[in-house]
Formats: C-alpha cells, sequence, structure tokens
C-alpha cells in the first residue's frame, strides 16, 4: 500500500499554477506548508499578489508544449528547494477555441490543444517517474482531468478526446504504485468558475451556468493526493458542489489477459531511471 501522503514539507509542481485550478491548488497546498513551484507561461496578478514576500512558492516560466520546458523543472526544484519534485500536477490545459479547435481546423502542423491537454500530461508523468525512481522517493502525479473525460460533446471534440485520453493514461498506470511506489491518480472537474470557461461563455452569451469554485476541485486534489484510500490509476469526478465520485480505478484484468504486459521490460526501465542523465 503507498499510504497517506501529506503535503506537508513537500515540493510540489503545479503546471497551469498561475490562474484558475491551479492557482487555487497552489493555495491549498501552501497552507498544507509545502513548498510550490508554479509553471506557467506568465505570472498573472492574482499569482503576484500569492507569491509576495511568501519563501515556500517559485515561479518558473514553462511552455508545456517544450519537453525542454517540463524537463528544467527538476533541476529548477534542485536549485530553488535543494531537493527534487514529491508531487507533479499536470494541470495546465486549454479549451476548444475556432483556432484550436477541431471544428474551426485551422492549424497545419498539429492539434495544439491535444499537445497541451495530452502530451503534457503523460510527458510530465515520465518525467516524474524517472526523477522519483532516481531519487529513491515516493511520489505522486495529479492529472487535471475533466468530466468530460466520461462522456462527449459534439461541438468540442478534441477536448473530450483529450480528457478521455487522460484518464486512459492514468488508468493505465495504476499499477506503478507498487512497482515503483509512484501514485498517478486524476480530477475530473465539472464547469469550474475559472478566467478560461468564464471567457467561453462570455463568447456564447450564456449564463446563469451553476459553476463549480476552484477551491472545491482544489480540496478535491489534496484529498486524493494525500489519501491512502485513493490508490493509483484512481479518478476523482466532481460534478456539482459537495459531490463526488470515483470514475476510474485501474486498467482492467480482461485487457491484461488479452494483452499481457512485460514486467520484465519495464523492470529493466526503472533499472535504467535510476542512472538515467538528464539532457536539456
Amino acid at each position: 500500500m503507498f499510504g497517506d501522503f501529506p503535503l506537508q514539507g513537500k515540493i510540489v509542481v503545479v503546471t497551469g499554477g498561475a490562474s484558475g485550478i491551479g492557482l487555487a491548488f497552489v493555495e491549498t497546498a501552501l497552507a498544507a506548508n509545502a513548498k510550490v513551484i508554479v509553471a506557467d507561461l506568465a505570472q498573472t496578478d492574482a499569482f503576484k499578489s500569492l507569491g509576495r514576500n511568501n519563501a515556500n512558492v517559485r515561479f518558473k516560466q514553462c511552455d508545456v508544449r517544450k519537453w525542454t520546458d517540463l524537463d528544467s523543472l527538476v533541476p529548477f526544484s534542485e536549485s530553488e528547494f535543494g531537493d527534487a519534485p514529491d508531487v507533479f500536477t499536470a494541470n495546465a490545459g486549454i479549451m476548444e477555441s475556432e483556432q484550436t479547435g477541431f471544428w474551426g481546423d485551422q492549424e497545419d502542423e498539429a492539434y495544439t490543444l491535444l499537445n497541451i491537454n495530452l502530451g503534457h500530461p503523460i510527458k510530465l508523468t515520465r518525467i516524474a517517474i524517472r526523477t522519483f525512481v532516481k531519487h529513491q522517493k515516493k511520489g505522486v502525479v495529479l492529472v487535471t482531468s475533466s468530466i468530460a473525460g466520461t462522456n462527449g460533446h459534439l461541438g468540442t471534440p478534441l477536448y473530450v478526446a483529450s480528457k478521455h485520453g487522460t484518464l486512459g493514461f492514468v488508468k493505465s498506470l495504476a499499477k506503478m504504485e507498487t512497482l515503483a511506489k509512484v501514485k498517478v491518480v486524476g480530477i475530473c472537474p465539472g464547469p469550474v468558475e475559472t478566467p478560461l470557461l468564464l471567457q467561453v461563455l462570455q463568447q456564447h452569451k450564456q449564463s446563469g451556468t451553476a459553476l463549480l469554485k476552484p477551491a472545491e476541485i482544489a480540496t478535491r486534489m489534496k484529498e486524493v493526493i494525500e489519501s491512502g484510500a485513493y490508490a493509483g490509476g484512481v479518478a476523482m469526478a466532481v460534478s456539482r458542489p459537495g459531490h463526488a465520485k470515483i470514475v476510474a480505478h485501474g486498467l482492467t484484468s480482461e485487457l491484461e489477459d488479452m494483452v499481457p504486459t512485460s514486467m520484465e521490460m519495464i523492470s529493466d526501465v526503472l533499472a535504467k531511471d535510476k542512472t538515467h542523465v538528464r539532457s536539456i
């Protein structure tokens, strides 16, 4: 069993931590006496106000589409706080728009939304696993998914696909808890009162929608990270205020029977992670 994992004294990385759900979780982690690295494109006024005169928070400019930026978070933590992170929170994400959406189809080489919403959590998790194994420490990865990862929506199929992908990814890594003492979990918020969503609702001239508060999602994130009652591969959905349920439980045994996992191969990879030399 992985057991409880209190945030007190831990080093926590939060991508997209300068606003919205990410910023609310930064506040929650700091209140729990954690040290926090906010990895985002720019500092918001709200973050500047929070981080002013707080020795336990650092800002690192980070474009989550760039793997070199993600890789730089570990040496930054070692430099600023004297150790590698204990918790990685893949929280940065974007909504579908005319420029970055399926229906507008204005991008020439790749879908930016998939790189941010799905590619970055996957890469950050791989960095986290390598970091925890190399430093011989227990650690937690939390991926911010969405209630959209459990259903469909014709207007935003790319966004929905990205969130389904994160849930499948979290479930697939359930056994990392026993293999390497790495707990990978997810949070699936419903509509949350964030600057991103408020902008979308304004564009579509929608009002009166009951939105969750970022602080409630942050509290649930802390719960899933800290409590040993939530095992690796679990994702918690928060669809409305005061209501949460588990929507992911880990890889099914039927799939394991059909496509057996090479545990020897994974063990070899983890052994190499212990001596991995970072190149950025």
